[in-house]
């Protein structure tokens, strides 16, 4: 199965997906460096019982903007137009070269929270992406 396959069953499941089998297809993805990144990014969240599910959903989070390494809009929303609209709720985050699960790639630092958003490859076209917050037991997984 390709990843991207495998990101298509997972997004398409209709259960929650275990935290252990979304670690295990990150940590086959390729690393990514930065300018990969940069652009207009759709995507989702994956339903592993973590908080910031609910509080995505709640806040319409419908992807991210990476205009350069330091300016990077983590929260995308849709305005009543249907129009792309960054969100002040966590406020502007980075783009760095950071090693996460032994591996260094593409990753958003938040600048105002301990919040690393860790990215790896799945195709030209999508990246799976791991939130790791300081002081939780499991991260928040999501694609884009």
């Amino acid at each position: 199965m390709t990843p991207t396959d495998h990101l298509n069953d997972l997004i398409h499941s209709t259960g929650d997906v275990p935290v252990a089998a979304l670690h295990t297809f990150y940590d086959g993805l390729a690393a990514i460096d930065t300018p990969f990144m940069l652009g207009a990014w759709e995507g989702g969240v994956f339903r592993t019982g973590h908080p910031g599910e609910a509080q995505l959903v709640a806040l319409g989070w419908v992807g991210k903007d990476f205009r350069g390494e330091d300016d990077v809009d983590p929260i995308v929303t849709l305005d009543a137009h249907g129009r792309r609209q960054a969100s002040p709720v966590m406020g502007k985050a980075t783009l760095r070269f950071v090693r996460y699960r032994g591996v260094c790639t593409a990753t958003m630092v938040y600048d105002k929270h301990p919040i690393f958003d860790h990215f790896k490859k799945v195709d030209e076209d999508r990246v799976l992406g791991v939130m790791d917050r300081k002081g939780e037991a499991f991260p928040l997984y999501f694609w884009l």
